[in-house]
């Protein structure tokens, strides 16, 4: 039996242009999306949900990115258009987190947006263990008004990202990842600056 935690310790985004067809699908997708909403949830408030594009949905989506894009930047070009009009196309399947957090007496907002980005990385993580790659994106339609309200996203609400899924053509070399040194310390409760 493999060791469970290779998956985690390997994981690594593989941008969407290099992934292609096929895209998990029927009871794959399924268990894919059960592990990503696998996640901490306090109060069980499930402040974020999941919407799926796929198939001829991403050109409508691409359709609705061109419209959108050319009319905030009129001087835009035909090929300038064309490219966002391309953007869903770059892989097979796109989960479209949405953030849902709402006032709550007990549970902070914040905690109920952590909670939607570890939807994203719950997907990231079911991706590469079914043997499919994803990328984490927002870019500027994630914050758009008119494209939120395309796809749903309430005022109130905000997308936690697109997950760009599919079967990677190649898998680019791992970055640099941050040296533990750098970024993990130990607390000990002495010389703290409020003490000093």
């Amino acid at each position: 039996m493999p060791n469970a935690i290779d998956p985690l310790a390997t994981r690594r985004s593989v941008p969407p242009l290099l992934l292609n067809d096929p895209a998990p699908e029927g009871a794959v997708l399924d268990q894919l999306l059960t592990v990503a909403t696998r996640v901490p949830d306090h109060g069980k408030l499930t402040p974020w949900r999941i919407r799926i594009i796929r198939g001829a949905a991403r050109e409508r989506f691409g359709d609705l990115l061109a419209q959108v894009f050319g009319e905030a930047n009129p001087q835009a070009s035909a090929e300038q258009i064309a490219f966002e009009r391309a953007r869903p196309m770059r892989s097979p399947l796109i989960l479209c987190v949405v953030s849902c957090a709402r006032e709550h007496v007990k549970i902070p907002r914040w905690e109920q947006t952590l909670s939607a980005a570890a939807v994203c990385m719950n997907t990231l993580h079911a991706a590469q263990a079914l043997g499919f790659g994803g990328s984490w994106l927002t870019e500027w339609y994630a914050y758009d008004a008119k494209v939120r309200a395309a796809l749903d996203v309430a005022e109130d609400e905000k997308i936690a990202g697109f997950i760009y899924i599919g079967t990677p053509k190649s898998v680019p070399e791992d970055r640099q990842r941050p040296v533990l040194a750098d970024v993990v310390s130990e607390w000990t409760g002495q010389g703290t600056r409020a003490e000093s």
